[in-house]
C-alpha cells in the first residue's frame, strides 16, 4: 500500500511539473511571435530531463510522499496485526504428569487424589500445631483450620493434598524444629474451593504530565482445610467425667435417733 501511494504521488507531481513547463514554453513562443521571429519546430519535452532537474527526486533513495496520519494509521494497523499474531502464538503450556509432580513439589504439596464419598477425613480437635510453607508463605495450622493460599495449579476441588514443607511441629509436651524442613512430618489437607480475593485498586499519577492510570487486580486463591498432622506424639485427650445431676440433687436421708 505504501509503495502504491508513493507511485501515485510521484505521478501527480510529474504531471504538475509538465503542465508548468508547457505553460512556460507557450508563453515564450507567444513572445517570439510578437517580436517577429518565426519558429518552425519546437523540441519535444522529455520526461527524463524533467525528472533529473528537481532536487526532490533521487533514483538511489525513493522517498515516501504520504501524510503523517496515514503512516501512523498503517503503523498502528501493523502493530494490531502483530499483537493478534502473538496472541494466537501464545498457547497455554501443557505439562506432563512428571512435570506437574515436580512443580507441585517445588511449591510444597503433593496431590494424593480425589476424595471418595466413603472417606471420613475430619477428626476431633487435637492439641498439636505445625508451621508449613506453601510457595513463599508460611502458615501456622492445627487440625480443622482453613487457610487461603495463592492458587495451586494442578489440583481440583475435593482433592486430597499432602503438605511436604513442614518447618516446625509443636504440642503441649514437645517442639520439633526443622533444619529447615522436617522430612518425617506431613500435614494433610483438602481443597475446598478456588476463589478470588477482594479487588485492589492501583492508581498511578505523574503531576503536571496529565498522566493518570487506574487499574484493578483480584488475586486467585485456593482454600485448604487441614485434616491431620503427623510426625509428632499426640497427647491423649483427658476424659473428665462430670457428675450427673441426679447425684447432685440427692440428699442424705435423716437418721432417727432413739
Amino acid at each position: 500500500m505504501a509503495s502504491l501511494r508513493c507511485i501515485r504521488e510521484l505521478s501527480r507531481r510529474a504531471m504538475t511539473v509538465l503542465s508548468i513547463s508547457q505553460t512556460c514554453l507557450i508563453s515564450s513562443i507567444r513572445g517570439l511571435e510578437l517580436s517577429g521571429t518565426s519558429i518552425t519546430h519546437a523540441a519535444p519535452i522529455q520526461n527524463r530531463s524533467l525528472t533529473w532537474d528537481f532536487p526532490w527526486y533521487s533514483r538511489s533513495q525513493g522517498r515516501h510522499f504520504a501524510s503523517k496520519t496515514n503512516d501512523t494509521d498503517e503503523s498502528s494497523d501493523g502493530e494490531d496485526e502483530d499483537e493478534e499474531d502473538s496472541a494466537e502464538m501464545e498457547v497455554e503450556r501443557e505439562y506432563s504428569p512428571a512435570e506437574k509432580v515436580e512443580a507441585a513439589a517445588e511449591i510444597g504439596y503433593k496431590v494424593m487424589g480425589p476424595l471418595k464419598p466413603s472417606e471420613r477425613l475430619f477428626k476431633p480437635y487435637e492439641p498439636v500445631f505445625a508451621v508449613v510453607q506453601i510457595g513463599s508463605h508460611q502458615f501456622k495450622v492445627s487440625n480443622g483450620d482453613s487457610i487461603f493460599t495463592e492458587k495451586l495449579k494442578f489440583c481440583d476441588i475435593n482433592d486430597k493434598l499432602t503438605l511436604t514443607k513442614v518447618l516446625l511441629l509443636g504440642s503441649a509436651s514437645q517442639t520439633i524444629i526443622g533444619r529447615p524442613i522436617l522430612p518425617d512430618a506431613t500435614v494433610h489437607a483438602l481443597v475446598e474451593e478456588h476463589a478470588l480475593d477482594e479487588k485492589v485498586l492501583i492508581f498511578k499519577k505523574k503531576r503536571r504530565k496529565n498522566y493518570r492510570r487506574t487499574t484493578g487486580h483480584r488475586q486467585e486463591l485456593t482454600k485448604l482445610r487441614i485434616t491431620d498432622i503427623q510426625g509428632i506424639e499426640k497427647p491423649e485427650p483427658k476424659i473428665v467425667h462430670k457428675p450427673s445431676k441426679a447425684v447432685d440433687t440427692e440428699q442424705p436421708e435423716a437418721e432417727l435417733v432413739g
